[in-house]
């Protein structure tokens, strides 16, 4: 609706401070065209919003007006819930909602508490994509989340694969993935991520640590689970698909679309990329006649041999069953 378009604008330049048409017409997703009628309207309902030209002109608000549009939505409060970045708003339908609802939120605050809400989302973040779910015990999680708000070192005992380890650690961010709980720690002069779960004996310490300037925990984070993902074991493979199921494998979250050739008599070729052999078995199964591998032969002569137990076994429980009515 316009009126909440009207709304947005007026929140969103409070907030920011000046904006370009082009910002405004990106946020609110609409051309910038709409933004200049949007404007004219603003000023005639006697709004005092001006344009600045120049390089680095836009759009602004007379010094000193603030608006007290601030009042909250149910749906809004509960997407604040949920962290910005997260794909769950999206999922849920309230993506929108949610930045209408921190808008209103910041323009409630004086200056110095926006600054302290930033705070928070630099040490709080909610990643929703896609991941193991897990029911973890996190015994240790109150005392990690009180080191990081406080900015005190923190003390830990982390149980790896094969033995535990003490460790003195700067925590700077936590981390929640989809139920998994991760620390983002500075340990020993560089960036560490530990799981929450594997923290036993945590402590706070006295002594205090400065933050890193530059650090910004959601960037931080994407950044080592793209470098995760890149560590993982490849395995390519070329196939041939129906066309009705490339758009099912462009989803896959295990087998990655490298290239695909044009469609010839419904089917396309495609070259793709699994972790492992035994992955690419169990996710090639499941679309049946719908995918033929063209190579490597290892995962053809894989695919031929599991496919064979399922006819046998199949196969056995009908002779079975032919039996059972003989008698």
């Amino acid at each position: 609706m316009r009126a909440d378009r009207l709304i947005s604008i007026v929140l969103l330049l409070q907030n920011y401070g000046r904006m370009t048409s082009s910002e405004l017409a990106d946020r609110l997703e609409v051309s910038e065209r709409t933004i200049h009628r949007d404007m004219e309207a603003l000023s005639a309902a006697g709004i005092p919003v001006f344009a600045e030209r120049g390089a680095s002109g836009g759009w602004a608000l007379s010094e000193g007006y603030r608006t007290q549009l601030t009042g909250m939505k149910t749906e809004e409060m509960q997407s604040l819930l949920l962290a910005h970045s997260s794909p769950l708003l999206s999922d849920l339908g309230l993506g929108t909602v949610f930045h209408d609802a921190f808008q209103k939120l910041l323009a409630s605050f004086p200056a110095r508490l926006r600054e302290d809400a930033e705070l928070v989302r630099q040490r709080v973040h909610v990643d929703g994509a896609g991941w193991h779910p897990s029911d973890e015990s996190l015994p240790d999680l109150p005392i990690v989340q009180e080191a990081v708000w406080q900015e005190k070192k923190l003390y830990m005992q982390y149980n790896r694969e094969k033995d535990v380890v003490a460790r003195i650690v700067e925590p700077l961010g936590l981390v929640a993935k989809s139920s998994i709980w991760y620390l983002v720690a500075a340990a020993e002069g560089e960036l560490r991520t530990y799981r929450i779960s594997r923290i036993r004996n945590a402590r706070i310490l006295e002594e205090s640590f400065e933050r890193p300037a530059s650090f910004d925990l959601a960037s931080h984070w994407e950044q080592s689970t793209q470098q995760f993902r890149d560590r993982l074991p490849q395995y390519p493979a070329r196939l041939r698909l129906s066309a009705k199921a490339l758009s099912r494998a462009s989803r896959q979250r295990y087998m990655k679309l490298l290239h695909t050739g044009p469609e010839v008599n419904g089917w396309i070729e495609a070259d793709v990329e699994f972790h492992t052999l035994d992955s690419a078995c169990e996710i090639l199964l499941a679309y049946g006649p719908l995918v033929k591998v063209l190579e490597p032969v290892e995962l053809r002569d894989s695919l031929l041999t599991q496919a064979q137990g399922i006819v046998l076994l199949y196969n056995e429980e009908n002779v079975e069953d032919r039996n059972k009515g003989d008698v």
